[in-house]
């Protein structure tokens, strides 16, 4: 069942689109966003979360246009789904103790009575794995961990359908980040949850997300089953965000190609710092095109899919040269 979706959607800030004619649909479960910083993930994010009106396209609340909803429509929408921002600390009130920020969630969205509130917060505290007695602390008393789980509890406070996460582990350390995704597993299994899970971590939403979509410069590059996206990637970019993760006792993360060169004018925006370039990737903007049981935006995107990563750097040109650096 769809519970969000985007479809067709450009966003822009002013006269600049930062968001190219991006479709996505989040069901029951978990689905991945994933791209580096200035990709567009935030912003398309917070036009699923109505914080954005699109240039053009429709964001769907289940069958729904969200710009069309009424006063109750749009009371239900924000109770439905809850984001989860990136750093605890900018998401928490520093005036606020922490329960007071998780019964302010329970009062605006009337879901229990005065009376029962600080039985509720104890709950749903104890339910993120945190002592109830942490109800009383401001977030500058509390680890980043803390901080999180807290921003957690107060999104599970109104029994959303789907949480919205943007980078909710990026602020913090590898071995809180471990027990925050366990903590996350845990709930959708229980709460039967659905998540968007946007990251730049391709080793996250291998963990947590069936399905997953990359963006690059604001377009979908790539998209389908997140462990064919991880194990047999047949965009560049994706492949080039998989061999980034670090591996524990394996060889230092390499990349092919340039890592600094900005988003193309032209044709392919990966183009220049993509080692399978070619001359119809400057001449050509590739469309999304099913292949392997995924959609790709790659001219060569089944070169891609077959090369061994080994090979990368010495991928010959349309015309058989090995490159050194991609073409401008």
């Amino acid at each position: 069942m769809t519970l969000l979706a985007a479809e067709g959607v450009t966003l822009a800030y002013g006269t600049t689109a930062v968001v190219h004619d991006v479709s996505l649909t989040v069901d029951e479960g978990g689905v991945g966003l994933i791209g580096e910083s200035g990709s567009g993930k935030t912003t398309l994010a917070r036009a699923l979360l109505g914080l954005l009106r699109p240039r053009s396209g429709v964001v769907r609340y289940g069958s729904r246009d969200l710009a069309g909803l009424g006063r109750a429509g749009r009371a239900e929408f924000r109770r439905a789904v809850q984001p989860v921002f990136q750093d605890g600390s900018e998401a928490l009130d520093p005036r606020m103790t922490a329960g007071a920020s998780i019964a302010e969630a329970l009062t605006t969205h009337h879901r229990v009575p005065r009376d029962e509130r600080r039985d509720r917060v104890a709950a749903l505290l104890a339910g993120v794995g945190l002592d109830p007695a942490l109800a009383g602390r401001r977030p500058h008393e509390m680890s980043g961990g803390q901080r999180q789980r807290v921003a957690i509890a107060r999104a599970l406070a109104v029994e959303p359908r789907l949480l919205v996460l943007d980078e909710p582990t990026s602020a913090l350390d590898v071995t809180v980040q471990a027990r925050i995704l366990e903590l996350l597993e845990g709930l959708a299994a229980d709460r039967g949850l659905g998540y968007l899970l946007i990251t730049h971590n391709l080793g996250v939403v291998g963990r947590l997300c069936r399905t997953s979509s990359v963006l690059f410069a604001g377009r979908v590059v790539e998209s389908g089953p997140t462990a064919d996206l991880l194990t047999r990637p047949a965009h560049p970019y994706t492949r080039a965000l998989r061999d980034a993760v670090p591996r524990l006792g394996g060889e230092p993360p390499r990349t092919a190609g340039r890592t600094e060169a900005a988003p193309a004018p032209t044709g392919c925006p990966f183009r220049l710092r993509c080692p399978w370039a070619a001359d119809r990737c400057r001449d050509e903007a590739p469309e999304l095109r099913e292949l392997a049981g995924r959609k790709v935006a790659c001219h060569r995107a089944e070169e891609v899919l077959t090369t061994p990563a080994s090979s990368v750097a010495r991928v010959p040109r349309d015309g058989g040269e090995a490159p050194d650096a991609p073409r401008q």
